[in-house]
């Protein structure tokens, strides 16, 4: 199965199918970019942010880099005017 193929698959299934796809290929940083975007769609934001870190240190040039970014941006988000003492 290609990354295509597990990308078109529903998201709990497609970390099942990446976790193989990994297993095979553990040097490939687009499919832990991948796993790391379906771990994010359902909430395991430790595993997306792992998942992320391992891509780019296979590829410092890995679009994980621009998705770990927004993961970090996302969790920095910060609103005072929800703040309630």
């Amino acid at each position: 199965m290609t990354l295509e193929n597990i990308s078109a698959l529903p998201t709990a299934e497609a970390v099942e199918a990446l976790d193989l796809y990994i297993a095979a290929h553990p040097n490939e940083d687009d499919a832990y970019t991948l796993r790391g975007l379906r771990h994010w769609a359902l909430g395991h934001r430790a595993k997306a942010i792992n998942d992320y870190l391992k891509a780019i240190s296979i590829n410092p040039q890995s679009r994980a880099v621009q998705a770990l970014a927004n993961a970090n941006a996302i969790l920095d988000f910060y609103n005072k005017d929800l703040y309630n003492p």
